[in-house]
């Protein structure tokens, strides 16, 4: 699950990525082999720690970037990026706000993140590359090829974890149909669903950074996350045990705080998303409330799955129920009666 630095950085990626007028001017900057410090927010806390420059209040664009970076000082923009505020300001930041960085303008640009939690770009001459500081995290920006080739890398990856996935989840199906499933069918699917959104997560991280060079990514990961985030959590919601204060929510959210480690330690994620554990093996056998599976039946609303869940409790009493006793869920006539039963006899015979 991503923190709030996480997502502050995420934020400052998006308004530099390829494409983009800041990512334009940054760009200008790197290929005219000059260096520069950009404060992307020009609220009061960031005016107090300017001395001298020039009060600019102009529109930007990445001309007029390029040009403002012969001159030695920082440039402040907008917190939109669409005007430059000033320009060849001497910063002057907490000097007590630890720095891990040597260069006077990497250390000035890490000091006034730190300490302002506003987007700080240094772009380094001699180093030819571009440094996002934002809060107490830093991120160097990489060239768009080698982004590509990461998200290609992550891409194949992801393939082979979901077709994992898709095949344990069909045996989990299978199972749920005769009501043999056991704790350590519930926990296999639960880590291979998680790890699969995990890797996702990542390329999703790769695609901020491309903009729109990243389209093609972006069809090949859509198509592969199809369902998975969706299936995780009804499959959590067929399981686990909820209460007043640990809904579905609160269960989702503490899967996702678990590091890897936790996640493929069973006890660890049985206890943490409050699966029942029945006996010290995880053998014996778990009842499915069936969200899941009724769930994907087709033309089925959310509130008939709910209506029928409520009403049989278990998802093998509706596999064990005749046509009539599943008309007389509201919401379910005839035909979704028999819909229902033809469903669920095709997945048991998969």
């Amino acid at each position: 699950m991503a923190t709030r630095s996480d997502r502050s950085m995420l934020r400052a990626l998006a308004q530099i990525a390829p494409g983009s007028p800041l990512r334009d001017g940054l760009d200008r900057v790197l290929q005219s082999g000059r260096g520069g410090l950009i404060i992307v927010g020009d609220g009061p806390e960031v005016l107090n720690i300017c001395s001298g420059g020039f009060l600019l209040d102009a529109a930007y664009t990445p001309q007029r970037l390029s040009e403002l970076a012969k001159m030695d000082g920082a440039i402040i923009l907008a917190e939109d990026a669409s005007r430059i505020a000033r320009a060849n300001v001497h910063l002057v930041p907490n000097p007590n706000v630890p720095t891990s960085e040597t260069g006077t303008r990497h250390r000035t640009a890490e000091r006034v993140a730190r300490s302002l939690n506003v987007p700080v770009i240094a772009v380094s001459e001699s180093r030819k590359e571009i440094q996002v500081y934002d809060g107490g995290s830093r991120h160097s920006i990489e060239s768009v090829s080698r982004l590509l080739e990461r998200s290609n890398q992550a891409l194949q990856t992801l393939e082979r974890y979901r077709i994992r996935l898709d095949t344990v989840t069909k045996e989990l199906s299978a199972l749920e149909i005769v009501n043999l499933v056991s704790l350590h069918h519930v926990i296999e699917v639960l880590q291979r669903s998680e790890m699969v959104v995990r890797i996702a997560t990542e390329i999703e991280r790769n695609l901020v950074e491309l903009g729109s060079d990243g389209r093609l990514v972006r069809l090949q990961l859509d198509e592969l996350m199809a369902g998975v985030a969706d299936d995780r959590a009804l499959l959590i919601r067929d399981y686990f045990r909820p209460s007043a204060s640990f809904g579905i929510d609160e269960a989702m959210d503490a899967l996702a705080g678990l590091d890897d480690d936790a996640l493929f330690d069973a006890t660890i994620l049985a206890k943490t998303v409050r699966l029942p554990t029945g006996d010290d093996d995880g053998g014996s056998n778990l009842a499915s409330r069936g969200y899941r599976l009724l769930t994907h039946l087709p033309r089925i609303t959310e509130a008939a799955v709910t209506n029928v869940v409520d009403h049989f409790g278990t998802l093998s009493a509706v596999v064990e129920a005749t046509t009539e006793q599943l008309t007389e869920v509201e919401g379910i006539g005839i035909r979704k009666a028999k819909g229902i039963q033809d469903w669920l006899r095709r997945v048991g015979e998969e």
